[in-house]
């Protein structure tokens, strides 16, 4: 996708009874709709860096408005972590990125992505727990299933705190109104505080900020007597807030877990609260809050933005390294130069790499003030994934709820599964663990099995399995690095956990795909593993993401714009950064 970030990415296979095989070279199992080489030009009107979701969602618009447009990714799919890929044969896996509910409305339907074949499944329920060493034969509650109605949510609680059950509900609809209010920030463009206040500041830049200063000033009725509950969701930590609402461990481990997704953050640190909301902003099929599986793979939701920019004329093209963005005289991006040096030239040049790489890897810093390269060097990326996809033979059997006797899925494994979650703690222990360079033997663990609800993505009677972990340091302890043997001690870890849960999943292993925060970095892009392309944490915000002068799309190069997630409004598979910085080179055209 970028420069210095290699492509294709080694698995290990390993046998039904933990034979292990020779590793192999991944191949995309997606659908492809990139252009022949033969069709790339000299010049463009816009040249997008990176074929990534949000970078096709800036072609797509860009070439809606009649501009000539081109995509140059690295890799041989398009998709950068919204890809599907076929690691073990047969099996397709959501490499990255494995559900879908960040995708903005607006996004879905200028784009007419159902049309050019987006199609979804509802994860429902919404989530399942079960808790560790409870049988059928046992007294009391072996597990928590959430997310089918509301009545069913407070039985559900009720096994644990009738407190609990009454509060919920209400504490749902809390966070659905915060929600409702942040929607008009998440499709505007964030108010650019140096057109207000700063030395260039004008009646004209003024102006231009006019929609962001709407929006803000929207958010903030709609806000009204949640005000101050909001405040509190930005600024304290989830642990806090959950205490304040709710009494029963499983419950408040379960909601928890979306407080530090993705984030190298425990629950009881300031900011997790935010992210138990950016978790919630969802909306699918006009459900708000929903998740849904893409039907193929998470490569489905990238092939319908792609088909969608072709169908406009747009140019897309895999397996083209950009070494460099080339400049003119004056310093404005004029272009790119590839890695075997083939130049094409272009008015506008959008970045989807992180801001990182943008500005160490493909601009001459030359062009660059030291303050910049300073600010850009602070970001923080820091990251606790390790991601692992597992193609099995058999669906798990939880003996909090053992499977049915026809063998077909039942509404347990449809949804997500928290492993590890009988008591908030185990999360914070996890996250002291991998500040000292190692992981806990309990692990967060987020499971997901697609196949349960598309039968597309897997050999009849066999499965996905998709395992979002954390945490994970980059770098382990004493500076030691992921060799294949510390990822297999990992994963075995891992699977010790789920065998707890699921007596004989790890017989059941067909092969699996391990990614570590560096994996994820070399094949996708992400610095530092980083899924949403930087922390959502409130520093690194609306009018601070990236960078407090270049929160507008626009950067220190004229010409040179930002499109990827490390912009206004962050990480996830939203396309509204792509939009949104496609209309920011349609307004500097315009002037």
């Amino acid at each position: 996708m970028m420069r210095c970030l290699q492509s294709a990415s080694r698995s290990i296979v390993v046998g039904p009874k933990g034979t292990t095989g020779l590793s192999r070279f991944s191949f995309s199992s997606a659908r492809q709709d990139a252009s022949p080489d033969e069709n790339l030009k000299s010049e463009y009107d816009a040249i997008v860096v990176g074929g990534g979701h949000n970078g096709l969602v800036a072609a797509a618009y860009l070439q809606k408005a009649g501009r000539s447009v081109c995509v140059l990714e690295r890799r041989h799919v398009l998709g950068g972590a919204a890809v599907t890929e076929e690691i073990v044969p047969g099996f397709k896996f959501s490499r990255a990125s494995y559900l879908l509910s960040l995708l903005r409305p607006q996004v879905f339907n200028d784009l007419e992505l159902k049309k050019h074949g987006l199609k979804v499944y509802l994860r429902k329920p919404n989530s399942y727990t079960p808790l560790l060493g409870r049988t059928p034969k046992d007294k009391g509650p072996r597990s928590l299933l959430l997310g089918q109605s509301e009545k069913e949510d407070a039985e559900q609680i009720a096994q644990f705190s009738k407190q609990d059950a009454k509060a919920f509900s209400v504490y749902e609809r809390s966070l659905n109104r915060m929600v409702d209010a942040l929607d008009p920030l998440l499709d505007n463009k964030p108010l650019h505080i140096p057109s207000w206040a700063g030395k260039h500041a004008s009646v004209s830049s003024m102006g231009r900020n006019w929609s962001a200063a709407k929006a803000l000033l929207n958010s903030g009725r709609l806000l009204g007597p949640d005000a101050m509950s909001f405040y509190e969701f930005m600024s304290a930590s989830a642990a806090k807030i959950l205490d304040k609402w709710f009494e029963s461990e499983p419950l408040k481990a379960t909601l928890a877990t979306d407080s530090v997704i993705g984030a190298m953050l425990s629950p009881k640190m300031a900011g997790s609260g935010y992210i138990l909301l950016h978790h919630v902003m969802g909306e699918v099929d006009g459900v708000k809050g929903a998740w849904a599986y893409v039907e193929g793979g998470m490569g489905g939701v990238s092939d319908a933005i792609a088909r969608s920019a072709k169908s406009h004329g747009a140019q897309l093209f895999v397996g083209k390294p950009v070494s460099h963005v080339s400049t003119d005289s004056q310093g404005n991006a004029n272009g790119v130069v590839l890695e075997d040096g083939t130049q094409i030239r272009s008015k506008a040049v959008l970045s989807n790499a992180t801001a990182k790489v943008t500005f160490t890897n493909l601009v001459d810093k030359s062009h660059l003030s030291e303050d910049f390269l300073k600010e850009v060097q602070a970001i923080d990326y820091a990251s606790p994934v390790t991601k692992i996809n597992v193609a099995v033979s058999s669906l798990p059997n939880f003996l909090a709820d053992p499977n049915r006797s026809d063998g077909k899925p039942s509404p347990h494994h449809q949804t997500t599964i928290h492993l590890n979650c009988e008591h908030s703690e185990l999360i914070h222990d996890a996250y002291v663990e991998a500040q000292r360079g190692g992981y806990s033997n309990k692990p967060v663990i987020e499971m997901t099995i697609p196949s349960a609800v598309d039968p597309t993505i897997a050999p009849q009677g066999s499965h996905v399995v998709q395992l979002f972990t954390q945490y994970t340091p980059y770098t382990l302890a004493d500076n030691q690095p992921w060799t294949e043997e510390a990822k297999e001690a990992y994963a075995n870890t891992v699977f010790n956990c789920i065998e707890q849960y699921a007596p004989g999943f790890k017989a059941s292993v067909i092969g699996k795909d391990i990614l570590t925060p560096p994996d994820l970095e070399r094949i996708f892009g992400l610095t530092g593993g980083n899924i949403f392309h930087g922390s959502v944490s409130l520093d690194q915000l609306y009018f601070a993401r990236p960078t407090p002068a270049y929160s507008n799309y626009r950067s220190p190069l004229p010409g040179l714009y930002l499109c990827g997630s490390g912009t206004h409004p962050g990480g996830g598979v939203m396309g509204s950064a792509g939009r949104l910085a496609a209309q920011a080179v349609i307004e500097d055209w315009k002037k």
